[in-house]
């Protein structure tokens, strides 16, 4: 049986080299998001353990195949749930913190794939694309992108994970719920601006 407690306090896993094969370019650290502004002070890229593991198979299938997978965002400190959700309440494309998201819980990653030459496949959209076009199954994008997102999610699938419908690049753990919302202050070293950590969390 499994001790649900005991797994709910998990120790986050850094995603970095060279256990974790990735490109890392986490876009709330930066502008290049839906909000328009950098969202966290630091670009950190964590996931619970459970979670580690289902990466760390995903990128050995990647890897046969030529491809590695670089990664927008993984863990979310609650904080900045709040702060996406006080921009774009929109429950299509956003958890509503109140009930947390499962980033908020280590257990959720956004992420395509790149080619060997450092090139993100085609997937028919950027990230954060709020709109049906980034819906799984949608056939208004190219044939190329739709094989694209069908292989990323064969991949992701097959090493453990559930996908959300409405967007092509999350992926998370089944049963996220088991996992507590965590905040800023697990960190080692905190994501979040001064200005955001004594807010309003889960």
């Amino acid at each position: 049986m499994i001790d649900l407690q005991a797994k709910n306090h998990m120790t986050l896993v850094e995603i970095s080299r060279p256990r974790f094969d990735v490109d890392i370019y986490i876009a709330y650290a930066t502008s290049d998001n839906f909000t328009g502004k950098p969202v966290y002070a630091r670009p950190g890229c964590y996931l619970n353990p459970d979670a580690a593991a289902c990466l760390e198979t995903a990128v050995e299938l990647a890897a046969v195949l030529g491809l590695r997978f670089r990664i927008f965002d993984a863990f979310r400190p609650s904080e900045a749930q709040w702060v996406l959700w006080g921009h774009t309440p929109d429950p299509e494309f956003l958890a509503d913190p109140r009930r947390g998201s499962p980033h908020s819980r280590g257990a959720a990653v956004d992420l395509t794939m790149i080619n060997e030459n450092g090139e993100a496949l085609d997937m028919g959209t950027g990230f954060d694309a709020f709109t049906p076009l980034s819906h799984h199954g949608n056939t208004q994008i190219s044939a190329e992108a739709q094989r694209n997102r069908h292989l990323l999610m064969g991949i992701m699938t097959t090493a453990g994970w559930d996908f959300y419908r409405n967007e092509w690049w999350h992926y998370q753990l089944f049963e996220s719920q088991r996992y507590d919302v965590l905040n800023d202050a697990v960190l080692p070293a905190p994501m979040m601006p001064p200005s955001t950590r004594n807010g309003e969390t889960d």
